[in-house]
């Protein structure tokens, strides 16, 4: 499975990248411009990401604007439903609006943090990406 970790914050981003690196190969990001363009390289590549962490606060540009990039992408190219890549946000605002914000724009899954990885793994799982 091929994994983008777009995380701004170097523990946050060192542990996700080997928690997820005994499930697939995993590229990081540190802001918002480069996991679209590591996202666009990708499909361009024609091997297109299976699952992205993707936290909501970052640099240049943040989780949201993100997700709504990337799921304009593949709206573009048709990859909707089951081609589409889950997208797993990630962030310490566990406020109910930011959740139902990231749902509404298209994420597959909220994690908040600290990320409990028994429960994550179990989404994970579930998602259908192990």
């Amino acid at each position: 499975m091929r994994i983008l970790i777009a995380e701004d914050d170097f523990s946050s981003r060192k542990f996700m990248k080997k928690y997820l690196g005994s499930f697939g190969d995993c590229d990081i990001t540190v802001d918002g411009e480069e996991a679209v363009e590591a996202f666009q390289m990708a499909l361009e590549e024609d091997e297109p990401y299976e699952l992205i962490c993707l936290d909501i606060m970052m640099p240049v540009r943040d989780g949201y604007q993100v997700l709504k990039a990337i799921r304009d992408i593949e709206k573009e190219q048709g990859r909707t439903g089951e081609k589409a890549v889950k997208i797993i946000m990630t962030s310490a605002l566990n406020v109910e609006r930011n959740i139902k914000k990231a749902f509404e724009m298209g994420c597959t899954v909220y994690c908040a943090k600290p990320i409990d990885f028994e429960k994550f793994e179990e989404v994970l799982k579930k998602i259908g990406v192990i």
